[in-house]
């Protein structure tokens, strides 16, 4: 697509600090980070969302994050932690339409994470979260 700015990166006409790239997948360090290490994996194929990611191809990104994330473990990097995350959908806080899995190494006291507040504590029965489940499994592919 000739206004993202992931596909953008992958047709090489925008700058990227790369750190992975392959036929299938790239990973470069976000602009933004959140802390330093912070790395962005892509699909150099655009979709949008991970519904419309082939399954191949998000095993392979998969697998490549874990090695990254294996990899800033090891390196000379702040990381206590590390969180993989996937914002999928505007709701959801994605502002870039290409699907994107963010690796962001964390350490006590970097003050980004989830916060869940009293709105937010959804507290179904055993029969509900059955229920839930139920109606994702008529979904999947068997």
């Amino acid at each position: 697509m000739q206004t993202c700015i992931f596909c953008k990166i992958v047709s090489g006409s925008e700058p990227a600090s790369v750190v992975y790239s392959d036929e299938k997948v790239l990973a470069f360090m976000d602009h933004r980070p959140v802390n330093a290490g912070h790395v962005l994996v892509i699909p150099r194929v655009h979709v949008a969302y991970i519904s419309e990611l082939d399954e191949g191809i998000g095993a392979h990104l998969f697998k490549i994050s874990l090695g990254i994330a294996k990899a800033v473990r090891k390196s000379g990097i702040r990381c206590e932690g590390i969180n993989l995350f996937v914002a999928d959908g505007e709701i959801a806080g994605q502002e870039i339409f290409h699907f994107h899995l963010h690796i962001i190494p964390r350490f006590k006291g970097d003050g980004f994470g989830l916060r869940f507040g009293p709105k937010n504590l959804f507290k179904p029965s055993r029969m509900e979260l059955d229920e839930v489940a139920d109606d994702i499994r008529k979904f999947l592919k068997k």
